[in-house]
């Protein structure tokens, strides 16, 4: 453990769309780019670092129904969109000189290991950085729940929730120039302000497991960097006898 670092063992949780660059659908290389060379610069100081990453850029479940597509079946192809970015930012992370190893909700071998809690453990204490796809492997759970869900797991000491805002806002800061940012804020805060952080089973998970949830934009080179070795980046969500 470097006594340096706040946080050992994170959960990195991106977007699908944050991918997608300035398009609207698809894969930019130069945000691959970017992104694993952000997360070289903590696992070079011995971070153990997981990552989930959603589908978003190229399916997302919840727009199944409006295409005639029924939403068991429209969250199943969001998982595998999930595995597609997965396996992009694995090869980018790789490009990079990282170990890697991607490990899947859905068994399928021919392209990632089936997630198994005690070998997804033993990857973060060797070094390598662990990239989680297909979700939870269920329908009716979005990939913030898996974040939760696999953080808990792993007994990651915090989720970083990558986005491109600086933080949690009372209003939309891309809409509203005077949001106002929260520093810290309680799970229950959250859900009584409706702010969307992340959905109510995720929020809950983190809530029932005192683990904590850190948003911040990851589009700023060094946040993530700054964030692990204790700068007070973004916005903490924590319970609520925590905040003061």
């Amino acid at each position: 453990m470097n006594e340096k670092l706040k946080y050992n063992r994170i959960l990195l949780k991106l977007s699908g769309e944050s991918l997608a660059g300035s398009n609207d659908t698809g894969i930019d290389p130069k945000i691959l780019d970017f992104f694993s060379s952000e997360i070289k610069k903590v696992h070079e100081l011995g971070v153990q670092v997981g990552i989930v990453i959603g589908g978003g850029n190229i399916y997302r479940g919840l727009n199944a129904s409006g295409q005639g597509i029924d939403r068991v079946t429209g969250d199943q192809m969001g998982m595998l969109a999930t595995m597609i970015n997965s396996l992009a930012l694995q090869s980018a992370c790789e490009n990079k000189g990282m170990f890697t190893r991607l490990m899947t909700a859905i068994n399928m071998e021919a392209i990632a290991e089936p997630y198994i809690r005690r070998r997804a453990i033993r990857h973060l204490e060797k070094g390598r950085v662990v990239i989680f796809g297909a979700g939870t492997g269920h329908p009716y759970f979005s990939t913030d729940t898996a974040a939760s869900l696999r953080a808990v797991e792993i007994e990651a000491d915090a989720i970083l929730k990558g986005t491109r805002v600086d933080g949690v806002f009372d209003s939309d800061p891309e809409k509203n120039p005077g949001a106002f940012r929260f520093e810290e804020i309680s799970y229950i805060d959250v859900l009584q302000k409706n702010l969307r952080v992340m959905d109510l089973t995720a929020i809950s998970l983190c809530k029932e497991n005192n683990l904590p949830i850190i948003i911040f934009n990851m589009d700023k080179p060094d946040n993530l960097l700054k964030l692990v070795t204790g700068a007070n980046i973004g916005t903490s969500v924590r319970n609520l006898e925590e905040v003061k």
